[in-house]
């Protein structure tokens, strides 16, 4: 077990670049971690690693190592998870990434109902936008919003979200709400500039995907933050189904457009291939399929 500790290790320091992120995957210290390294060294009578005061790299012994020691890392988690999975409940530490506004409006809830429903699996969640490398970074799985972009990985859609424009009534009633797409052109619009274009808004008209130029002097970099300037009335914002429901519910604004909307675009469990996935994985996207199965819950009541 001290070599396969060793081994851990040193493969956490290949996969993170250094030996204080490899630390902090594995939940040590990173002077720990580089005894571990030297320790295996030791063991085996070859440099694995090039250490200066500013980086890490490996030698040519130990890129062949890690090479060869990868697989044969796998296949033992694969062992280990399929013989615990027969004998006990799921259990362990599962790491979560997930977009930031989808998770904090959306998911935290459903989250926390599975950590009440399994409680001996430890769950931890980071919100980002940022697209991490779950293998790199350490991460079971992933919940993405948008097309799958990562052939790595195995996907399993959990339901659709949709994009919808929205204005305030007072807005609205000022300035005409927009009666097709290139309408929206001559408007003030609100730019999220996480969209891949934010200047250019899409639309399906005649069963054609099409895309419309907009303009406006407010940009934010979040869509909550486009919600709350439409409904202060400084224009049309286009934002996510999930986003704007609550605000249209309540009446705070409308939607315009509805019978151009884009394709819809897909929420996403994602998860390395693995010869055997770890139960604690299984159990988080069934429970997610089953509570977005149908109509998502946002879609309710507006």
């Amino acid at each position: 077990m001290d070599r396969l500790t060793c081994d851990r290790m040193f493969s956490a320091v290949m996969e993170t670049g250094s030996f204080t992120a490899a630390a902090d995957r594995l939940g040590t210290a990173s002077g720990q971690a580089s005894k571990l390294v030297s320790r295996l060294e030791a063991m085996l009578g070859v440099r694995l690693l090039n250490r200066t005061t500013r980086a890490v790299s490996p030698t040519e012994a130990g890129q062949a190592y890690y090479d060869r020691l990868r697989p044969l890392l796998d296949e033992f988690d694969s062992l280990d998870a399929a013989v615990r999975d027969v004998t006990q409940a799921p259990r362990g530490r599962l790491r979560l990434t997930a977009p930031m506004t989808f998770g904090g409006l959306e998911l935290t809830p459903i989250l926390n109902d599975f950590a009440l429903r399994w409680p001996e699996i430890e769950l931890e969640v980071s919100f980002s936008d940022r697209v991490v490398s779950l293998v790199d970074e350490g991460f079971d799985m992933a919940i993405r919003v948008g097309r799958p972009v990562d052939s790595s990985m195995i996907v399993r859609k959990l339901c659709d979200a949709r994009l919808v424009i929205v204005a305030a009534p007072h807005w609205l009633a000022q300035y005409g709400a927009p009666q097709v797409p290139q309408d929206v052109a001559r408007c003030a619009c609100i730019l999220d500039s996480n969209f891949r274009d934010p200047g250019r808004w899409p639309f399906r008209e005649g069963g054609a995907s099409v895309t419309v130029p907009v303009h406006g002097r407010v940009r934010y970099s979040n869509a909550e933050a486009c919600l709350s300037a439409a409904e202060a009335g400084l224009g049309l914002a286009c934002v996510p189904s999930f986003v704007a429901a609550g605000a249209l519910r309540a009446g705070r604004v409308q939607q315009v457009l509805r019978a151009y909307e884009a394709e819809p675009f897909s929420v996403l469990a994602l998860y390395p291939h693995s010869r055997h996935l770890a139960a604690k994985v299984r159990v988080l996207v069934d429970f997610l399929a089953e509570r977005y199965r149908g109509t998502p819950p946002w879609e309710d009541g507006w």
